[in-house]
């Protein structure tokens, strides 16, 4: 490598030449030799690095290794290299770009890592840019970035791409596929005026175009929100009469725009994938001035009405991207095994192991599935009204098959991971995954018989004009779930009535607070309460119940502890709550004063309420299996970690239980097997982190904008729960942030689950990216009696903490509140 010319012309090297060129310059290269209108240049390639870095320590850190690239002195036949090829470009202003080996590839685009210095002029100069380019590769961010990535720093090298600089009127960036959808069958386009640098780095609001890639423009936006025109596919052109002044003030004819495309497509077919392009017009001239492959581009889906219903409940579940381990444990033997078996049970196939396509041994996205129907389905009438006559949901727990398994269940979690040799622990992780078949047929049998509950009380509800009370009726039901709710109030409360602990939980880092609980004598009364409530609801999962690899409540017990310091800071209201109040409304009107039928009422009443706590219920009996499960996969990561396979124990989530499964023993496995799990933990881990940029959930084909939604509508999704309420907005993204809601706030999170329901008691309203109107979301904030919109798609992208919003549970808009 070191033989190679230390200075080439871009038209001399091509996408092959990437160690000698770097990403981009190799790709600027293979523009030029296939005859795309490329500013002429030439590039200082990775041997001339090479030259310069040999005589400097490797041991010597990021930041002496930066400062001393930034300042050496170049060999006297490098610099008079470089300085002839400047000169035989004609001289004048130059843009100095770095390419990297590792840059501009597909899945690691390192935008932005490396520096590039626009606008150079002088043979002095250009020298001083190519070392700062030099420089930037040992820069902070770029360091971090391949970390990230698991690139070792050994095996990168970096090049320089020196071009004339283009005197641009208009530039930009141009995506060849749609980078918010992934539609492959749409270009965007983003111009400014002069360089496209202020585009790129966000200095300016561009022109923004989205095209197809016939070269028909669909619309054009210049500024926020205003369209110019909009194209029919016959190319014919509708202004928009209320931007009509604003026509002349675009940027791009439609001439350039159809140039731009033909280009963008021509250029996506030499490199076969999407393409984002930097581009520029020069007095009608249309330069290009660097093409990479589009990285985090979601995988377009084109979807039916019924499978984005599906989408919207299931891929609430799924917050986060399921690991190796996930997809050969809980995945198919948690929530979403046994969410199948029942499926199939009713005579439908919905292939939800087919939901999460992988590739390399990594989730790529989340398919909804496509239910069908099998000839079972004729059966069901059947099997459901057996089941509705032999099985009271009010009586399950009497039921032989659940005393059983919560005495197996029982055994399993009293069992010390840290004491069993590494055959009893995958013995241990199966059984607590076959005792989910035990619930499972539980729920089989039960569920139809809460169906029928539900419907009757609903029919019941119709009858006397009262169904609006139905939500508030069946809310509040006695579950484990409300328990540990009401758990946590009791904490609140605790800390409330106690000035000295109130003061310790202020303490803004929860884990210090958690820290002074554990160790100061005047909060041990508190802390034995806590632990005791750890012990029994810290199963609850922070992130997904159909995934094993997230920390359950009682792994992160200082969030638990920002929780109670965010509700003890409010406390609650006296007023009745939804239930009390439904129910006196209903025993009030005028219909039920004949004592038999409101006894019948009432009995339809309970019975519903029956079935919501066996609903509710029988979901955590097996949940509680998890913290079983997950501490015997960990100790199987301690195990690895002791014979040197992986770093940390959470990294065996990188493997899948087969393979943990197929060594006998760890402590006499032989090295050839512990390396082929360390490189396949290796592999997977960099694999995962190309696509952490990757959305695995399709928003915006799961949950499009809805058609007529109000123009000021900010976001809009499914109404879920009716009303409307005022107030700031609350991001909270994940379980680490609970603690930041305060009493009124709007809730606007990507997702929830079971653990998310104590918020519920303090926002004024809550709007989700994802869900539907059968979501828990949903159901909590109707028990709850607030507004909310599920299946925004974009909520938490669109809206700020701090920004004061309507939110229209109704119509499911969320809009700028302006009182």
């Amino acid at each position: 490598m070191d033989a190679a010319p230390a200075v080439l012309s871009l038209a001399a090297v091509g996408r092959a030449d990437v160690a000698v060129a770097g990403g981009k310059g190799a790709n600027l290269g293979e523009l030029v030799r296939a005859g795309i209108d490329v500013p002429p240049g030439f590039v200082v390639t990775t041997a001339a690095y090479r030259r310069v870095v040999a005589g400097l320590s490797p041991d010597a850190g990021d930041a002496a290794l930066r400062a001393a690239l930034g300042s050496i002195a170049l060999p006297a036949g490098l610099a008079a290299d470089i300085i002839r090829a400047y000169e035989e470009l004609g001289g004048g202003p130059v843009a100095v770009r770095s390419s990297a080996t590792a840059e501009d590839l597909p899945g690691a685009a390192f935008a932005g890592q490396q520096d590039t210095l626009l606008g150079v002029t002088g043979a002095d100069a250009l020298l001083d840019a190519v070392r700062a380019c030099w420089a930037s590769l040992w820069n902070e961010r770029a360091v971090a970035y391949r970390a990230r990535l698991r690139v070792d720093d050994s095996e990168v090298a970096i090049a320089v791409v020196v071009q004339r600089m283009v005197a641009a009127d208009a530039a930009g960036v141009m995506f060849t596929a749609d980078p918010v959808s992934g539609a492959r069958d749409r270009i965007v386009i983003d111009a400014s005026e002069g360089l496209g640098e202020a585009v790129v780095s966000g200095l300016v609001t561009p022109d923004h175009v989205v095209m197809t890639t016939a070269g028909v423009a669909e619309s054009y936006t210049v500024g926020k929100n205003e369209v110019v025109f909009r194209s029919g596919a016959d190319g014919s052109v509708a202004r928009d009469p209320t931007a009509e002044n604003r026509a002349r003030d675009r940027l791009l004819s439609d001439g350039e725009l159809r140039q731009l495309a033909a280009e963008g497509t021509r250029i996506q077919s030499l490199f076969g994938t999407p393409q984002d392009v930097e581009w520029a017009f020069s007095d009608g001239r249309l330069s290009i001035l660097q093409a990479r492959p589009m990285t985090a581009l979601p995988i377009p889906q084109r979807l039916s009405r019924v499978r984005r219903l599906i989408g919207g409940v299931l891929s609430d579940y799924l917050s986060v991207r399921p690991y190796p381990l996930d997809m050969t444990t809980w995945v198919p033997h948690g929530p979403a095994g046994m969410m199948d078996d029942f499926i199939r049970g009713l005579g439908i196939d919905a292939h939800l192991d087919a939901t999460m396509p992988e590739e390399d041994g990594i989730v790529v996205q989340f398919v909804p599935p496509r239910p069908r129907p099998t000839w079972r389905v004729l059966g069901l009438p059947l099997r459901v009204a057996h089941r509705i006559r032999r099985y009271d949901p009010a009586e399950w727990t009497d039921d032989p098959r659940y005393l059983a398994f919560v005495r197996a269940r029982a055994d399993l979690l009293a069992q010390d991971p840290a004491a069993l040799s590494w055959r009893e622990l995958l013995q241990l992780a199966e059984r607590a995954m076959g005792l989910v078949d035990t619930v499972t047929s539980l729920r089989t049998a039960y569920l139809p018989g809460a169906g029928r509950a539900l419907v009757v009380l609903r029919i019941e509800l119709t009858r006397l004009g009262a169904r609006r009370l139905m939500d508030g009726l069946i809310a509040g039901a006695p579950t484990h779930t409300q328990a540990g709710n009401d758990g946590l109030e009791r904490l609140a409360a605790l800390v409330r009535a106690d000035p000295a602990l109130a003061d310790v939980l202020r303490e803004p880092d929860a884990a210090v607070a958690l820290g002074r609980v554990r160790t100061e004598p005047a909060c041990a009364a508190f802390a034995a309460e806590f632990d005791a409530y750890l012990a029994e609801f810290g199963y609850r999962e922070t992130a997904s119940p159909v995934l094993i690899s997230p920390p359950t409540w009682a792994d992160r017990p200082e969030i638990v502890i920002g929780l109670i310091s965010a509700l003890a800071a409010h406390e609650r209201d006296g007023e009745p709550d939804v239930a009390t109040a439904a129910r006196a409304e209903l025993e009030a009107l005028p219909a039920l004063r004949d004592p038999r039928r409101r006894d019948r009422v009432l009995r339809h009443v309970d019975a519903a309420r029956a079935a919501v706590a066996f609903r509710e219920d029988s979901h955590t009996a097996f949940t509680r299996l998890a913290p079983a499960l997950r501490r015997a996969l960990i100790e199987l990561g301690s195990r690895l970690v002791a014979r040197g396979v992986i770093a940390e124990p959470f990294d065996v989530f990188h493997l899948r239980f087969e393979e943990l499964a197929a060594v006998p023993d760890i402590e006499t496995a032989p090295p050839g097997q512990l390396e082929a799990l360390a490189r396949l933990v290796r592999v997977r881990a960099a694999a995962r982190e190309r696509l952490a940029a990757v959305p695995m959930i399709n928003h915006a084909a799961i949950f499009p904008r809805r058609r007529g939604a109000a123009s000021d509508a900010l976001v809009s999704g499914t109404p879920a729960c009716a009303g409307q309420a005022t107030g700031a907005v609350r991001v909270i993204r994940d379980f680490s942030e609970f603690g930041t809601l305060r009493s009124g706030e709007i809730l606007v999170c990507p997702y929830t689950n079971p653990a998310w329901t104590p918020l519920f008691q303090r926002a004024a309203a809550v709007v989700v990216d994802t869900g539907g109107i059968g979501s828990h979301a949903a159901i909590v904030a109707r028990e709850n009696g607030i507004p909310a919109v599920m299946g925004t798609g974009s909520g938490t992208r669109v809206l700020v903490t701090g920004q004061r919003v309507r939110v229209d549970g109704t119509a499911g808009i969320v809009s700028t509140a302006w009182d």
